[in-house]
């Protein structure tokens, strides 16, 4: 996995607990960890789960205080990524 793509993570973390932030503490806390429990993919809560195991570089404090309240990802049960044969944006073919 590229930075790039733990950076992208990191992003969108922050910016979930950001629209929580009004709420305050406890209701942002519960928000964002509802939401990447319901919205995220297995893959991105495995790799953001490992992103805190090295330390969770770049998430806010309540953000981080989310992601830990949740049940680790059944990993074995992750199927694999497969490879897109026309990925979309400005390398893709037009048809």
């Amino acid at each position: 996995m590229s930075a790039n793509t733990m950076d992208r993570l990191v992003y969108m973390a922050n910016q979930i607990g950001k629209f929580f932030q009004p709420q305050g503490h406890e209701k942002t806390v519960k928000g964002v960890a509802k939401h990447i429990k319901d919205f995220w993919d297995p893959r991105m809560r495995a790799r953001i789960e490992d992103h805190i195991a090295a330390g969770g570089e770049g998430l806010s404090p309540d953000v981080l205080e989310a992601l830990k309240s949740l049940p680790p990802v059944a990993r074995d049960t992750i199927p694999p990524a497969r490879p897109t044969l026309d990925p979309p944006g400005p390398t893709a073919h037009q048809h």
